[in-house]
């Protein structure tokens, strides 16, 4: 299923949404330049979540090693920066389009500085849960894929009973249809398969699927959280 539109309608211009897509869509093309000069896997490796190397910083920090706090801090950026990376071209054109038909309407309910601090607050939360669930992980998870997840959750509570318009390929031929707006909780977690077509030239790998989904689905109700804290 592909989203094109959905029946939300409102006033403001999102701004936000806009400026994230195009921010995703420009460090990506960086991401390519990289990878034609075979400095993509630093890059990544650099500003990507590990949790094991924050998860031993904290631990150093902890135990009595002042200068671990900072490699925590250095490394805590990395919660901000990895979500604005990719690994592959079907996570950024899927990560774009769902921002695009969900992240608008969203952002024109409750305007673009609340739009933003939902974007980055809970893609940062998620972050963090990732963290928590696999601390040993050496590889780095990137994308902005538990964002938009918060993302889906804020809408799918607004507006409940959204209608999304959707095109279904079979094949060759493609079907116009209507879906509801929760259907993409579940189709949100299935497409997620395929975020591994088109994948960059990165030593090691990136995002492996047992890290990232219940991640992901702490992010739909952390999304949702936030949207009833905010209505």
């Amino acid at each position: 299923m592909i989203p094109i539109s959905d029946n939300v309608r409102g006033k403001r211009v999102p701004v936000a949404t806009y400026s994230l897509i195009g921010i995703n869509i420009i460090l990506f093309l960086w991401e390519l330049k990289l990878e034609l000069s075979g400095e993509l896997s630093n890059f990544i490796y650099s500003w990507g979540i590990i949790p094991g190397k924050i998860s031993l910083a904290i631990t150093d920090a902890i135990s009595g090693n002042p200068a671990a706090w900072v490699i925590v801090i250095l490394s805590s950026t990395s919660l901000l920066a990895g979500m604005f990376l990719h690994g592959s071209f079907s996570q950024i054109l899927g990560n774009s389009l769902f921002l695009w038909v969900f992240g608008k309407s969203v952002e024109k309910a409750f305007g673009y500085g609340k739009f933003l601090s939902l974007y980055l607050i809970c893609g940062v939360i998620t972050g963090l849960i990732q963290i928590l669930a696999e601390p040993t992980l050496k590889v780095p998870l990137i994308g902005a894929n538990a964002a938009i997840a918060s993302v889906l959750g804020a809408y799918v509570f607004r507006f409940p009973k959204a209608k999304v318009d959707t095109i279904l390929p079979l094949i060759i031929v493609f079907i116009p249809i209507e879906v509801p707006a929760s259907l993409y909780l579940l189709w949100w977690f299935l497409q997620q398969l395929f975020y591994s077509v088109g994948s960059l030239n990165i030593t090691g790998g990136v995002n492996p699927s047992s890290a990232g989904y219940w991640a992901h689905a702490a992010g739909i109700f952390v999304g949702a959280s936030w949207a009833r804290f905010r209505s």
